[in-house]
């Protein structure tokens, strides 16, 4: 029960690794609040903590509107009045050559993944200045700073930036008491790891030839990595781009 009277923030927490990760710190002792574009995936997700015995609430959020994501960090601290952890993994992906992708395609991507990253930090820290303490973990990806990939122009620059964002940050708001990572996933057991058309044992079939750990990553897995660097196990861990995927950037 390592997160018990935690309050944590997860954006993207309707889905995947962001619905896992929620569930992760509700398991361990945290009142989570997930937020995201949809409400009724934030439902489930609440339904899910719920069963398990957590506690969760869910906000709507279009990470991309800065005055939307201050309202959605207000109201946390109206109801918690604290804002002790976030976890930032809402994305959006986009296939697409830098020829081929159309700009609003692009616009799209960027301002989901990276400026809806910066807004998120920008008043998740402005919270936790006041208590002089808070843990803030980007969910970036082994895709654009470790590795390329034909067709996914967008989404790298997107993730390669978050890193680069997350590090500055680090460095700014260390020494008032805010602890600043990120993590950097490779495929895991999600539908974005999944190719149009590919079944879950196709999958297997092509990551045992592609990845050196010979699978896909389970969601405990990186449920795991990112509680750990939320924990003040990982205390000394300061801008750190932690890269989980089986060591295909190796």
């Amino acid at each position: 029960m390592r997160f018990r009277g935690k309050v944590v923030l997860v954006t993207g927490g309707g889905s995947g690794i962001g619905q896992a990760i929620a569930r992760g710190f509700a398991r361990e002792g945290a009142g989570v609040v997930v937020a995201g574009r949809s409400r009724e995936p934030l439902e489930q997700t609440v339904k899910l903590i719920s069963e398990e015995g957590g506690q969760a609430a869910a906000i709507t959020v279009d990470v991309t509107d800065s005055s939307d994501v201050a309202s959605l960090v207000h109201g946390i601290i109206e109801r918690y009045c604290r804002l002790d952890i976030a976890v930032n993994c809402a994305g959006t992906f986009a296939v697409g050559s830098v020829v081929e992708m159309p700009e609003e395609e692009w616009t799209r991507v960027i301002e989901t993944n990276t400026t809806g990253v910066f807004y998120a930090m920008k008043h998740e820290i402005a919270a936790m200045r006041g208590a002089g303490q808070g843990v803030i973990v980007n969910v970036s990806s082994q895709v654009g700073l470790h590795r390329r990939f034909p067709g996914l122009s967008a989404y790298g620059a997107s993730k390669a930036a978050v890193i680069a964002l997350t590090r500055t940050a680090a460095l700014e708001y260390i020494r008032e008491g805010i602890r600043i990572n990120a993590v950097s996933p490779g495929p895991h057991d999600t539908a974005m790891s999944m190719r149009p058309g590919e079944t879950e044992a196709d999958r297997a079939a092509r990551l045992k030839q592609q990845l050196p750990i010979g699978r896909v990553g389970s969601l405990d897995e990186i449920t795991g990595t990112v509680l750990w660097l939320a924990s003040d196990d990982a205390g000394f861990a300061v801008g750190h781009d932690l890269v989980v995927d089986g060591g295909s950037s190796i």
